[in-house]
């Protein structure tokens, strides 16, 4: 599903190509982390290091990545691509 472009104003306050740093909260014990890099690859393909932190309780994760962006637009697509998967929560 295909959402469209939203009116943000990234395109203002970045100079592209650059890198973009992306939180994604989701639940826990669903491989997160690979179901996240197998959506990435084909729109931002890169050699990612994510770093993931447990929440307290052990039910979610916080997987952050920073990926080479090349327009709001792609920020875009890759916020909406990521924030459609069923385990995923938030995105920031």
């Amino acid at each position: 599903m295909v959402q469209p472009v939203k009116n943000t104003k990234f395109d203002e306050y970045l100079d592209f190509p650059c890198p973009f740093t992306f939180k994604i909260m989701g639940l826990a014990n669903v491989n997160l982390t690979d179901q996240i890099l197998e959506k990435l690859q084909p729109i931002a393909p890169g050699d990612y290091t994510p770093k993931v932190k447990p929440s307290s309780k052990g039910n979610y994760e916080s997987v952050t990545l920073v990926a080479t962006v090349t327009s709001k637009e792609h920020i875009e697509e890759i916020y909406n691509v990521i924030s459609n998967i069923d385990d995923v929560r938030h995105m920031l």
